[in-house]
This record gives C-alpha cells, sequence and structure tokens, in this order.
C-alpha cells in the first residue's frame, strides 16, 4: 500500500474534522488530502516521477507536512533536512541523495542558493511563502486544486523517505525507508506506543517534522488524530501546555530534555494537562532523576522506546504502567523495556555471538522495522549489518526476563588503567546531586591511565557548588578509577541540530575553551 493512502482513508471517514492546526491556521482532513492532491499533481506537472527525491528544507508548517505526503502520493522519496542545518550541511544533503528538485522555506535563501549551486541536476525549487527561491507552494496548490490524483502503484522495498542521520560520527547518512516497513512501523507504534488512539485523539508536535515526530505523525494520520504545531520556530513551553489545555492533547512525541524542560517549567501548573494520556520520549534514555519529576508532575503517562532512525524508533518500548516513582525490589530501574512486537533484539560480542544474560555487549536488533540499508554507500552497510542484524553501537545487556539496559553508545566507553567506564553509569550518579541540572562525562586522553574522565555540569537554578565539593561528594558513590579527573560547570551544554547533548560537540567545546589536553595548565572550572 502506498503510504499517502492513510490520508486519503481518514479523510474518506472523518473529512470535515479538523486534521491540523497551527496558529490560527485549521484544515479538516478533507482540504488537507485535496491539497496534497494538488502538490502531487503540480509536482508530476513539473516532471517528478516514482523514485525521484525532492529536497525538503522547511521549518514545521503545513506545507512541509503535505509535502510529505505528496511525495508518497506519486512514488517520490521525501528527502527533508533538519532545518537548523547550515546551508553547506544541506547542499551536501542534496548531493549524497541525488535529489532532483527542492522544496524551500522563503526563510532559507542561502540553502537553496548552495543547494542549486552544488547540485547542477536541481531542476526547480518551490517556495514555501513568496520569494525569489522559486514559485510560491501555495500558488501552485492553487493552481492543481481538484486534480485527483491516486497514488503511485508500489512495492513492499520501494523507498519512500530518505531519514538523514545526525551525524554524530561523521557526515551524516541516508536511511532508506520502504512504503512496506513504515507500514510496519506505524501499526507496531499504534500497538505498542499509544494503543486505542483514535480519531477522538489529539497530538502535540514539539520537534521537527524531518525526523522523529515526523514518522510519529504520520501514526496520527493513519487514525485520524488531530495534528497541532507550536506556533512558532522556538520552543515555547507555557505555548505548549497552553495547547495542550485547549485542544485537549492526548499524546506527544519528545525527548528527555524537552520532557525535562516542559515538567521543570512554572507553566505546567497554570494549565491543564489531564488529557495526556501518552508522553513519548526517545532519542536517549532518561536519567532516573529526571524521570521521577516528570512522573510526579504528569502521572503514568510516560512512554519511552528506543530506536535509531535505522530501526525508526521499533526496537523497546517501556509503557506507562512500568514507570513507577518509587524505587521498589520489583522496580526495573534503568531499563529502556522489552522488545517491540515483532522485534527481536540480541545482545553480542566483537564476533557477533551471543552473550550470556546479563553480560554487556553491543545491542543488535532484527525485523520488520528494520530499515533497507544507507544510500549509495556499501561501505556503511558493510559495517552496519552482520549475519542479517543490524549493528546500533550502543552497549548494553539484557535480564533474564528480556528487558533491555544501555550502557551507552560504544564510542563513548573509555578505558582508565585497563577498566572499562561507561560515562552513562557515573552521569546517573552525579544527577543524584541536589544542586546538578544537567551533566555529560566524556572519556579524553592521559599520560598515566591511557583515558580518564571529565565532567560538564549545568547546576539548577541559584544552587552553588565547585569541582572540589562534587568531587568530595562522589568519593564512595562510585568505584575510584570511575571518578573524573576534572569537572566543568557551563552555563548550558552544547547541543546539535536535533537538540540532543552529544559528546562530540562536548568535546569539541572543551577544546576550543583550552581545557583539553589536560596536560596543559587551566585555570578554575567555574
Amino acid at each position: 500500500m502506498n503510504l499517502s493512502h492513510f490520508l486519503r482513508q481518514t479523510a474518506r471517514r472523518h473529512g470535515q474534522e479538523i486534521g491540523f492546526v497551527w496558529g490560527d491556521l485549521t484544515l479538516t482532513w478533507v482540504e488537507l488530502d485535496r491539497r496534497v492532491d494538488a502538490m502531487a499533481a503540480a509536482l508530476t506537472a513539473k516532471g517528478i516521477a516514482k523514485g525521484d527525491r525532492i529536497l525538503v528544507q522547511s521549518k514545521n508548517c503545513h506545507q512541509m507536512f503535505e509535502s510529505m505526503f505528496a511525495c508518497f502520493r506519486i512514488g517520490a522519496v521525501w528527502v527533508p533536512t533538519n532545518y537548523r542545518q547550515t546551508s553547506d550541511e544541506v547542499a551536501y544533503l542534496a548531493q549524497a541523495s541525488g535529489a532532483s528538485a527542492m522544496i524551500c522555506h522563503c526563510d532559507f535563501p542561502d540553502h537553496a542558493a548552495a543547494v542549486r549551486e552544488a547540485v547542477p541536476g536541481i531542476r526547480f525549487v518551490i517556495s514555501i511563502g513568496r520569494s525569489e527561491i522559486g514559485e510560491d507552494y501555495d500558488d501552485l496548490v492553487e493552481r492543481h486544486m481538484g486534480e485527483a490524483v491516486s497514488p503511485a502503484p508500489v512495492l513492499h522495498d520501494d523507498p519512500c523517505w530518505f531519514f538523514f542521520t545526525s551525524g554524530t560520527t561523521g557526515r551524516p547518512k541516508a536511511a532508506v525507508l520502504t512504503h512496506g516497513q513504515m507500514a510496519f512501523v506505524i501499526t507496531n507504534h499504534l500497538c505498542d506506543l499509544m494503543p486505542g488512539t483514535t480519531h477522538a485523539d489529539a497530538s502535540l508536535v514539539v520537534a521537527p517534522l524531518s525526523h522523529g515526530a515526523g514518522v510519529h505523525q504520520l501514526v496520527q494520520v493513519a487514525r485520524g488524530a488531530k495534528t497541532v504545531l507550536l506556533s512558532g520556530d522556538r520552543f515555547d513551553v507555557n505555548e505548549a501546555w497552553a495547547l495542550v489545555a485547549r485542544w485537549r492533547i492526548t499524546n506527544m512525541f519528545t525527548v528527555p530534555t524537552i520532557v525535562k524542560m516542559l515538567t521543570e517549567h512554572p507553566s505546567i501548573d497554570a494549565h491543564d494537562h489531564s488529557s495526556l494520556r501518552y508522553v513519548i520520549y526517545a532519542g536517549a534514555p532518561m536519567y532516573r532523576e529526571d524521570q521521577k519529576h516528570a512522573l510526579k508532575k504528569l502521572g503514568k503517562v510516560l512512554v519511552q522506546y528506543f530506536g535509531l532512525g535505522e530501526v525508526t524508533g521499533n526496537i523497546t518500548v517501556l509503557p506507562p504502567a512500568l514507570h513507577e516513582l518509587d524505587d521498589g525490589d520489583d522496580v526495573k530501574i534503568g531499563t529502556c523495556g522489552y522488545e517491540r512486537t515483532g522485534m527481536q533484539v540480541s545482545i553480542q560480542d566483537d564476533q557477533g555471538r551471543e552473550v550470556r544474560s546479563g553480560a554487556t555487549g553491543e545491542i543488535c536488533v532484527c525485523g520488520p522495522a528494520v530499515f533497507a540499508g544507507y544510500y549509495d554507500n556499501p561501505e556503511a552497510n558493510e559495517k552496519a549489518f552482520r549475519n542479517g542484524w543490524f549493528r546500533t553501537g550502543d552497549l548494553g545487556h539484557m535480564d533474564q526476563e528480556g528487558f533491555l539496559y544501555i550502557t551507552g553508545r560504544a564510542s563513548d566507553m573509555y578505558i582508565s588503567g585497563g577498566s572499562n567506564v561507561y560515562p552513562r553509569e557515573i552521569e546517573e550518579k552525579v544527577l543524584t546531586h541536589p544542586a546538578i541540572a544537567e551533566v555529560a562525562v566524556l572519556g579524553v586522553p592521559d599520560k598515566t591511565w591511557g583515558e580518564v574522565g571529565v565532567a560538564v555540569c549545568v547546576l539548577r537554578p541559584d544552587a552553588a557548588l565547585n569541582e572540589r565539593e562534587l568531587l568530595g561528594w562522589m568519593d564512595g558513590k562510585v568505584a575510584r578509577y570511575k571518578l573524573p579527573k576534572r569537572v566543568f560547570f557551563w552555563e548550558a551544554l552544547p547541543r546539535s541540530a536535533y537538540g540532543k547533548i552529544t559528546k562530540k560537540n562536548i568535546r569539541a567545546e572543551l577544546e576550543a575553551r583550552g581545557y583539553l589536553p589536560l596536560d596543559q595548565k587551566i585555570e578554575a572550572s567555574a
């Protein structure tokens, strides 16, 4: 089935109900379907055919949302960027994907120019909003309104979406997602993440539609649940809670750092959020102290899942019933859940052999949610797959009941004096200190021990703490060899364009501030 048929099905069943909300704009499902038909007709008239790749550089808006279904409908491949990326980065994505056309928000003329210069094969650019970039998106929709387009016939393995990785260990790679794979992912999300979702539900978008939030909204369309966007591209916590109250939001997809911001902001107590049933977080494990705080504020509505873009979020799930506030004997603290329906996890050693229960190894996965491979990148594919298993690059272990625990990225682990050190364990301990809001621990070279730990901390408002006090407090709480050699206190941790705290960015910032290498003389860490 062509994925765009989900929109047509919903338009037939719930046509006059509101399907999309953005500021003062509301669109019914019928209006959305007609607009998608019009853009699909416009793309076809411009020569776009099945298999062509359409690069989309845009902040969240209804046109971006529609462009996904317009591409799917004609069998083209949707290639969204993260709008926070630079023009050079987006030009690289255009080259790497073999894009033949571009849809670009009018706020990004430099990006459109860079793509045109880097990729001579770009046939045209469509501008979201009137600009010199190219023809106006809404003018094209108006011109082709009323033209019905039948979904292009597709096979299970036909690509529909190039999902670019965040590139934390190099340049981004295009993970090929297919119509059949994504149909399974949608079904799996409805089964495991938000069971019982119907057209009476509503979903708030607080992340770019270019990645996980876009997958999440596909799921909403399949069940006729309305999508609500924040009015601007800046994350406004008060507005988010106001929208939850106004539209009786029942689910949202986010990441742990956003959950933390939402639940620690005073506006959470000013708005009614009793409609929430599923607050789904992914992208990174949530630290236990943050998890407890969110549970106190929201109740048992948290849903955690673990899954990379290459597996479209489908590896494990920890549903609301297993999110406990108290650390009882029967509570599995630190787990990211059990295997998703239809998926299988294997913890493997360096030779691809499955390790015993409780032993640490690389988390590998197989099942229908695994992507079709990286586009035009045989070397990356060879590294990513082994004996039919996709290698996530994450380290972890499984208990005897099949619950998975993530230790960290394989690239995050460091060896100090011959002993393996997993930063996440130390970070969890540091976060139990009442003065610490955020922390990242990473290994750096050391002449004596090979590698040692460095902790970068962010204090809570009005809190006071120094390096000596924190290290003294940690002494006895973790083994001596796990104690960081240095602690730095910053106002904020650097984040990637995807909103994630990445060790690569922190290491670069440490170097930029002159703190690395550690054997050079540096001033106090405050």
